[in-house]
């Protein structure tokens, strides 16, 4: 086959897996339109105000920050220490890190819910941010970032005077941007997107975040769908820009923490 040919099937392919994802996605916008007398944008006004979605943008907006700056905090140190210190059991936390990645949040409920009501943080910012302030992923995610990087950046570090912390902060810090950015972008966007803490952790009105309020809507105007897809592309729209703003980083961040050592 020539190259020609094969580039032809390359695009045939990569177009028809385009369609097939977009199709619902054009569907979903196409429906939000679609009004008594044609097409119109008075069902996202309507899904706004009905919705309640500054309340659900706001509290999504804490949640998904807190739990991302507490990620990139816990997963930076994690993976560093994995990666560049020697201490007696290192390969045991290592696996340990690696299984935890299996375990399903839900099989986890029970005892989290426990804890939060024992330490009084049911139905508080507290309940949605704290159980997902460390995960498995970002921890190996960052200990493959370092692990990327040659020793000889450290040692000469070392040799100029910089202690630990400065080795760490000042140099290998920054040299993981892509990384950083990649962890940043799935935490918050899978934060935004999380139904089952705000639904298993809260009962408060005020705390209702925008997968909450749009489980609500859906319930509320079952019949309605115009205003539910409406109210359907509200929610999703701030994830589909942050994920096209950042894709360019993904895809660093992927490349360069491929599996080693």
């Amino acid at each position: 086959m020539s190259s020609i040919g094969k580039l032809f099937w390359v695009w045939t392919l990569l177009g028809t897996g385009a369609l097939v994802v977009l199709t619902p996605l054009g569907v979903v916008l196409i429906t939000s339109y679609n009004g008594p007398a044609g097409w119109t944008g008075l069902n996202y006004q309507q899904a706004w105000q009905q919705g309640d979605f500054l309340l659900g943008f706001a509290n999504s907006m804490v949640v998904a920050l807190g739990v991302t700056t507490l990620q990139l905090i816990t997963s930076t140190l994690g993976g560093y220490a994995l990666a560049r210190l020697e201490f007696r059991g290192r390969s045991l936390v290592l696996v340990g890190v690696v299984t935890s990645l299996v375990i399903p949040f839900p099989l986890l409920v029970i005892p989290v819910f426990i804890v939060l009501k024992n330490s009084h943080l049911l139905n508080t910012y507290g309940a949605l941010i704290l159980p997902t302030a460390a995960n498995g992923f970002g921890v190996f995610l960052l200990r493959q970032a370092f692990l990327s990087l040659p020793k000889t950046l450290e040692e000469a570090a070392v040799l100029d005077g910089a202690n630990q912390f400065q080795v760490f902060w000042r140099v290998m810090l920054p040299l993981v941007r892509p990384a950083l950015v990649t962890l940043s972008l799935f935490t918050f966007i899978g934060e935004w997107n999380d139904l089952f803490k705000p639904l298993v952790f809260t009962t408060r009105p005020q705390l209702r975040t925008v997968q909450l309020i749009l489980a609500g809507f859906q319930e509320q105007f079952t019949s309605n769908w115009p205003l539910m897809m409406a109210a359907v592309v509200i929610a999703t729209l701030p994830v589909l820009v942050l994920f096209f703003w950042g894709q360019r980083y993904i895809l660093q961040g992927v490349a360069s923490t491929g599996i080693k050592g």
